[in-house]
């Protein structure tokens, strides 16, 4: 007790507060989101993104480049198709826009992990993750149905040079499928990384500026998790990791910790966090405006998502973040 117990003590220099703590950041930890559309020597930037561009696959490529000479050994790839249809083609066309970016950035940094996200929201036109019945106004996806489609997806991007396929319908049954589909087509070593805990979030807003996925009508509340609900989510995570995947992630973050937290708790696989585009748009636009010390509040946000028991980190700030560990 005080006086003789003063934990002030290991905090008197940087030096002694580096030694004694108990997380550490590094940029091995981070996964850079990229959006990729058609065409070449394209870059736009997404407005409600400050930083975040939909590229053509050589300027993919060029961002991927970029992230692996900072230490970052990952990029998720998003893509924005030149048409959409009811069936997402695009998802599953052996020259989809993913498979292409895939196939381009493995040719050019073969040691680069590329994660390829397997859901059907970009592709679709009505902006929906799955099938749906055309006389459908509410968004209720068919989920038995949509199971093949993301077999098809996740195969077609695997054989594009995927290292990792991730899906994020949130489709009962998707890991059970993609599994299937994979080993039925020789992929038995490619992995999932699994949307196990994915809410229905209003911190998607800008992701879906930046993806092009916005739902033409009704929302995503019939498949994405309620965000009153935690036990839920272990419920979901069991059931994946009995299904096969080799990997979980909790989507948000920064509002789920507590998730995140008891997801990690409840299983041995490795857990990813994806720090999402509303989080990331907040913290932008408050440093742009010199509310926030935007340095200061990314890797305060980043660590709590570390604490809380996040193996891997999927974040729009990857780049600044390992430029700023490694100054």
């Amino acid at each position: 007790m005080f006086p003789s117990v003063r934990p002030r003590r290991l905090r008197t220099t940087p030096t002694l507060r580096r030694m004694v703590r108990e997380n550490h950041l590094h940029p091995e930890d981070l996964v850079s989101p990229i959006f990729v559309v058609p065409g070449s020597g394209f870059a736009r930037e997404v407005s409600s993104m400050p930083g975040v561009f939909q590229l053509s696959v050589d300027k993919a490529v060029e961002e991927a480049r970029e992230v692996w000479d900072l230490g970052v050994p990952s990029v998720i790839l998003f893509g924005i198709p030149e048409q959409k249809d009811a069936g997402a083609t695009g998802a599953w066309h052996d020259h989809g826009i993913v498979q292409e970016a895939t196939t381009a950035i493995k040719a050019a940094l073969p040691e680069l992990v590329v994660m390829a996200d397997t859901c059907l929201c970009e592709y679709t036109n009505h902006g929906h993750c799955g099938v749906i019945e055309l006389s459908d106004t509410i968004g209720h996806v068919l989920n038995d149905p949509t199971l093949e489609i993301l077999g098809k997806t996740a195969v077609a991007q695997a054989r594009a040079g995927a290292d990792l396929i991730a899906p994020s319908g949130m489709m009962d049954g998707m890991v059970r499928a993609i599994r299937t589909a994979l080993d039925e087509a020789g992929f038995t070593d490619t992995p999932i990384l699994s949307y196990a805990a994915k809410y229905a979030s209003a911190y998607y807003g800008p992701f879906r500026d930046a993806a092009e996925s916005t739902p033409q009508f009704g929302d995503r509340r019939t498949y994405q998790m309620d965000p009153a609900n935690s036990r839920e989510a272990l419920k979901e995570i069991a059931l994946d990791i009995a299904e096969g995947a080799d990997m979980l992630m909790v989507k948000p973050a920064l509002a789920y910790l507590d998730i995140l937290h008891r997801v990690k708790a409840a299983t041995h696989l490795p857990v990813a966090a994806y720090n999402v585009s509303g989080e990331y748009a907040m913290v932008k636009a408050a440093a742009l405006n010199g509310w926030i010390d935007e340095e200061r509040v990314v890797m305060e946000t980043l660590m709590s998502m570390k604490r809380a028991g996040a193996d891997l980190i999927l974040t729009y700030h990857a780049k600044d973040a390992a430029r700023w560990l490694g100054a």
